[in-house]
């Protein structure tokens, strides 16, 4: 069993790094910002944690399973098609590895989880610094 200041540290951390990567996505005006980002890791966080602790005998591996299913059809709702064309995968995937984020946070895994926020923010700001463009059709969207 952890204590409860371990847990509510777990949750900062989630809540720290949901806020970062949602930040990228907010201040590019993407789906899903800040606050969906901080939620789906916290909440991520939040199941783990009641899985791996506050459930004598359960199985956390099904409730981890549950939560990427879940994160799923979240993620399917900022995409959008149009015109041939599809926006908002990028933030549909970054839902996805949030969620992975705040379970790996839950877990205890800090290390693995800091390593995967950082490699995340360098992704999502790849296009940028290799200064890639939309095609122009996109940004009609």
């Amino acid at each position: 069993m952890i204590g409860n200041v371990e847990i509510v540290i777990r949750l900062l951390v989630s809540a720290i790094i949901g806020a970062l990567v949602g930040y990228e996505r907010e201040h590019y005006h993407e789906p899903a910002g800040l606050r969906t980002h901080m939620l789906v890791c916290v909440g991520a966080t939040l199941i783990t944690l009641v899985s791996v602790y506050g459930i004598p005998g359960g199985d956390p591996t099904r409730i981890a399973a549950a939560i990427i299913t879940g994160i799923g059809f979240l993620g399917a709702g900022t995409i959008i098609m149009g015109r041939g064309n599809v926006k908002g995968l990028t933030t549909a995937a970054s839902l996805w590895t949030v969620s992975g984020i705040g379970l790996a946070i839950g877990a205890g895994f800090y290390i693995g989880s800091l390593v995967a926020s950082v490699l995340v923010l360098i992704i999502l700001e790849l296009n940028r610094f290799l200064k890639l463009k939309e095609p122009p059709e996109m940004k009609d969207l």
